[in-house]
């Protein structure tokens, strides 16, 4: 996985502020390999759905996956035919890799993508793109597993998309219902610095993505949708299953141990009652509990496989003074950690001295119970010890956590650093500045500036645009530039309207 440092923390979410068009408000990609027949029914037929139904000003990128056949010429002829239409050429195979490649460098502040068969209805579109224009959502997702959904393919497909998806959730947690739809959008300050960390460029791409935003704390928007299957689809089943599974894996070692820097890609959410200062409402409390009572279990079975091992050579009070011991301090690295979530080696031993206090208080509290048992009673029945021990016990570990939550592992001050940074909303313009692209007569008059500095000219009839695969990503340095825009549509700016 990758670990290589983002722009930063992300900004609250705001809704794109009304004012010039000037730059699309939308850029949808379609990335392609040896399409040659269905392209331009694809982009002809969005681009009248986009003309007819989106208020804002759009592009159309066609991004070519190093087609062998007429494919690149089509795109050039759809880019001159077309004023919205883009074209840009890759000379490395992947999805992912075109889409990051181009995300990365677009202008548009919602980035979207669909597949060139467009068997996804149109009519969801608009509202995949709409939470993020508001900023509700950081993310849009195409759903074809939602209730609501109308899908229509065969039992083959069906069984391995679901399966698929049965298998993110249980490994990876994954909550979104489906991961492989050809249908998403995103917001570009998120992609800024969610796509650096994305290391797939195939169809593991689209998952890796959403995995890394939900465990990032991002919000992803889902949208039912209607789709029919492609029966001519070239995408290879088995292949691809293959590639997922080890990209799972991957993803899944990959947030076990640590080594992506989700911290830097979370976000405050605005006005959202999480992040209110309310006094006396203990925060993430009910996480905190189910933690502490996982690591209390698993600790109950650590002590009873350490006394069973110092009872071996040692008696019964010497091996359970030592079991105790030792599962007490793995018991506070454990909540210290899962539970609270503190980490890295800073107040770790005045964390274990502190646990240990904890650990003395409730051995008190349980030893002292047994002993006012006896002074009360000379001989006690065995069900009475039992039922004192378990209200003991009971007790104890209601005032360990309380202890743990209040004197060892506080909320942390205001006078402290928080774990999340809220970084200042200051539209900025890019680091480096492109010249504007010829102006062509078009319905939706705007300015944009071109994908890549460098030409690309290929040994035939028609000229394209080159790209390194991941350039844009990795070594260009974008800052957050929120646009002015204002609603466009088809008879603003006609001159037969006016």
């Amino acid at each position: 996985m990758r670990t290589d440092s983002s722009p930063g923390t992300l900004p609250a979410r705001e809704h794109l502020p009304a004012g010039d068009a000037g730059t699309p408000v939308l850029d949808v990609v379609i990335p392609v390999f040896n399409e040659e027949k269905d392209l331009q029914p694809c982009v002809l037929r969005l681009h009248e759905h986009l003309e007819r139904t989106f208020p804002y000003a759009f592009r159309i990128t066609i991004a070519d996956n190093a087609s062998t056949d007429t494919t690149p010429l089509v795109s050039r002829r759809l880019e001159a035919e077309i004023p919205e239409v883009r074209a840009f050429r890759l000379e490395e195979k992947g999805r992912g890799r075109a889409l990051r490649t181009v995300w990365s460098a677009s202008d548009a502040p919602i980035l979207a993508y669909m597949d060139v068969d467009l068997s996804t209805d149109l009519n969801a579109l608009l509202p995949l793109v709409a939470p993020l224009i508001s900023g509700h959502s950081d993310l849009a997702i195409g759903s074809r597993l939602a209730r609501s959904s109308r899908v229509v393919r065969g039992p083959k497909r069906e069984f391995i998309s679901r399966a698929y998806n049965l298998i993110l959730r249980g490994s990876l947690q994954a909550r979104f219902s489906d991961a492989q739809c050809g249908f998403k959008a995103i917001r570009r300050d998120v992609a800024q610095v969610l796509l650096p960390l994305v290391e797939d460029t195939g169809w593991f791409f689209d998952t890796e993505m959403l995995v890394i935003a939900e465990r990032a704390g991002l919000r992803i928007h889902e949208v039912p949708v209607d789709w029919v299957d492609d029966p001519d689809s070239t995408v290879h089943i088995v292949k691809t299953a293959t590639e997922d599974l080890k990209g799972v894996w991957r993803v899944g070692k990959a947030l076990a141990s640590g080594s992506l820097p989700l911290d830097r890609i979370t976000r405050p959410f605005g006005d959202d009652p999480r992040d209110r200062e309310i006094q006396d409402v203990p925060k993430g409390l009910a996480r905190q509990l189910v933690g502490f009572c996982v690591v209390g279990g698993l600790s109950t079975l650590f002590y009873l496989l350490l006394y069973s091992g110092f009872r071996q050579f040692s008696g019964s009070q010497i091996a359970n003074a030592l079991a105790l011991l030792v599962s007490a301090v793995a018991n506070t690295a454990a909540n210290r950690r899962l539970t609270f979530g503190v980490r890295g080696r800073g107040g770790a031993v005045r964390h274990q001295a502190q646990g240990l206090v904890v650990f003395g208080i409730g051995l008190a509290l349980t030893s002292g119970s047994l002993a006012a048992l006896n002074a009360a009673s000379s001989d006690p029945a065995h069900s009475t010890e039992l039922a004192v021990l378990i209200a003991a016990n009971l007790a104890a570990t209601v005032l360990r956590f309380l202890l743990f939550r209040a004197w060892v592992f506080p909320d942390r001050g205001e006078d402290q650093p928080r774990s999340t940074v809220v970084a200042t909303h200051t539209p900025a313009e890019p680091q480096q500045s492109y010249g504007p692209l010829p102006q062509r007569p078009t319905a939706h008059q705007y300015a944009t500036t071109p994908y890549a500095t460098t030409p690309y000219t290929p040994p035939s009839p028609y000229d394209t645009t080159e790209f390194r695969a991941g350039e844009a990503a990795e070594q260009r340095s974008w800052q957050d530039a929120t646009v002015r825009l204002q609603p466009v549509r088809p008879t603003d700016t006609d001159p037969r309207n006016s």
